[in-house]
């Protein structure tokens, strides 16, 4: 055999796996193409993750085909924009209370309600179908539900306690009049030991003229709070007003889970089965379409 002729049959193994390699990303690209041409979402979550798509949902035996979605890594916020569309409506039946807004082709930033002030809560992953909330969001909502059966609200202790604050910086300013008769006494009292006091003087008065500088001095740090009170107190009130705005609005929150699920937990539940239930509904979908 030539050496030419080797040189062919050593090439041809190689190309044999090349070609294969190639005839599937072009399957793959092909596929997704003719089910973005037919708004076939569910076939294009499928091929966007065979393996979970099989796991997940379909309950077939058939093998998960390997995915080459980084094919279209360049595009995967068109694909996300593309795929939004069908998602958000079918969120709103479910889920309605979320709005959403899209901030980057693709991305999606979620908010709670559609009344004032209104809460961002987060972020929804159109490609994987997932909600992503804010830790800190969703912890005071969780807060407000478990608080519910005492009847409280999430700030109640909070503004119990500014509420004393402000009572106490109150205090202080009413009684300015006293705390200033009270220092001009202790003046007296400290002018009077000092006249009268010897060279040797007594422990007994030493003990006693230190007790009258320590009122004194905290007499003086009051007038200097009462001094800031004022500005301390609106400051105070900006607070309580702020944390009653928040409360109301996680009683809106509260509310609107409470009428679409019930309660938390299957609030909770339901958003974490985004991924099945919006594909078995598209599923069912195509069911209804094919004994039309």
């Amino acid at each position: 055999m030539s050496d030419e002729e080797n040189t062919i049959e050593s090439q041809e193994q190689p190309n044999a796996k090349l070609k294969q390699s190639l005839s599937g990303k072009i399957a793959y690209l092909n596929a997704l193409q003719d089910a973005v041409d037919q708004q076939d979402d569910r076939l294009t979550y499928e091929l966007l993750d065979p393996e979970r798509y099989h796991t997940e949902i379909s309950s077939t035996n058939e093998a998960a085909k390997s995915g080459y979605f980084s094919l279209v890594d360049d595009v995967r916020s068109q694909i996300a924009h593309y795929l939004s569309y069908q998602l958000i409506d079918y969120l709103a039946e479910i889920y309605p209370f979320f709005y959403y807004r899209e901030i980057a082709e693709g991305e999606f930033k979620i908010l709670f309600g559609n009344w004032w002030d209104r809460r961002e809560f987060g972020y929804l992953d159109v490609l994987n179908l997932e909600f992503q909330f804010d830790k800190d969001e969703y912890q005071k909502l969780s807060g407000t539900f478990q608080l519910d059966a005492n009847n409280k609200h999430l700030n109640t202790e909070n503004i119990a306690k500014i509420s004393e604050e402000n009572k106490q910086l109150e205090t202080l300013l009413s009684n300015q009049d006293q705390r200033d008769s009270r220092k001009a006494q202790l003046r007296d009292q400290l002018a009077d030991t000092s006249s009268n006091s010897s060279f040797w003087e007594s422990g007994k008065v030493k003990e006693e003229r230190q007790a009258l500088k320590d009122e004194l001095t905290k007499l003086t740090e009051e007038d200097q709070k009462a001094a800031d009170a004022r500005n301390t107190m609106k400051s105070n009130e900006d607070r309580i007003l702020a944390l009653s705005k928040e409360d109301t609005i996680l009683s809106y929150e509260k509310q609107a889970i409470k009428q679409a699920f019930g309660s938390f937990e299957s609030f909770t539940n339901h958003s974490k089965k985004l991924y099945s239930d919006y594909l078995t509904s598209l599923i069912g979908k195509e069911k209804v379409r094919a004994d039309e």
